[in-house]
């Protein structure tokens, strides 16, 4: 059943397929500009996949895919998602153009990773309905939804949206300050680095380091944030820890060479079937089942505690 609320998504790809199906769950009306025919043709399919896996029930007329603007119901839109890749030039030619024909009150918002709201967002006169809404793939799996204020943001439409993903099953959290990477992104690549690092050093291979992540506390992560399993552990302790770990902690400034020799080789991982190992289809596909089938499962702990 659908609630009246119609948003368009700009870019059909990874990421505008993943939020299309997080709004069509929830009973919104959909609209996806993409300019790649084979995008365009694949995706009412990869919806329609989706939103079984999640025992949703998909209504084909709830989603509209177009090749351009022309056709999107303005007027009705009250909030415009953009998907496309992480190039600032691009993302300020869309928004331009987004400012030019959404309705005044429709709420424009950037999925980037990384770049700073506010500067996607520069020389737009209408800053303040102007926010980051970022998503984390698969977006209709991973609960968190960071909505990001950049320096003109109106901080009532930022929580309001804030309010639409609380509805949508999400768990929003407000970012308030616009800085790169914002909060999981800045996270996880401080881990990441240290990960690198590990390896790079030959401490342990890339399989034991994952293991040590994820069968520690990785694992305990699905229970408890960093800074609340602190409070369980006592701060005394982390303290006398931290005045041990820190000062040999990694701080890289640059990627180490294992990642810039792996990319410059062109083994990118699963795209390239080539990364850190080996990848075929076959392997491809089992681990994308495994992956998913691991994420709903704990996806499941979250739903039971009500996403708080």
């Amino acid at each position: 059943m659908q609630n009246g609320n119609k948003a368009l998504i700009v870019g059909g790809g990874t990421m505008g397929f993943g939020v299309s199906v997080v709004l069509l769950a929830g009973g919104w009306r959909v609209d996806v500009v993409s300019p790649t025919a084979a995008t365009r043709e694949s995706l009412p399919k990869r919806v329609a996949q989706a939103m079984q896996r999640l025992n949703k029930p998909f209504d084909a007329d709830a989603l509209g895919v177009h090749a351009d603007y022309a056709n999107v119901p303005w007027a009705d839109i009250v909030l415009v998602i953009e998907n496309v890749r992480e190039d600032l030039a691009l993302k300020q030619s869309v928004f331009a153009e987004l400012e030019r024909l959404s309705a005044p009150h429709t709420i424009l918002s950037s999925n980037s990773s990384s770049f700073p709201i506010s500067e996607i967002g520069k020389g737009l006169k209408t800053q303040a309905r102007m926010m980051g809404l970022h998503f984390f793939m698969p977006a209709y799996l991973v609960p968190l939804v960071e909505v990001i204020r950049g320096a003109a943001t109106d901080a009532t439409l930022a929580q309001k949206v804030g309010d639409w993903m609380w509805a949508l099953g999400k768990r929003p959290v407000q970012v308030k300050r616009d800085i790169p990477g914002f909060l999981g992104n800045r996270m996880q690549h401080a881990l990441i680095r240290e990960a690198l690092h590990l390896l790079q050093s030959g401490v342990a291979s890339a399989a034991d380091i994952d293991a040590a992540i994820r069968y520690s506390f990785g694992f305990r992560l699905a229970a408890a944030g960093p800074l609340l399993q602190r409070e369980h552990a006592g701060w005394d302790m982390s303290l006398a820890v931290a005045k041990s770990i820190y000062p040999e902690l990694s701080t890289m400034r640059e990627p180490p060479p294992v990642i810039e020799d792996m990319v410059r080789s062109g083994h990118y991982g699963m795209k390239s079937g080539q990364g850190l190992q080996a990848w075929d289809a076959a392997s491809i596909a089992k681990e994308k089942e495994r992956y998913e089938q691991a994420l709903q499962t704990v996806l499941q702990v979250f739903e039971r505690e009500g996403l708080r």
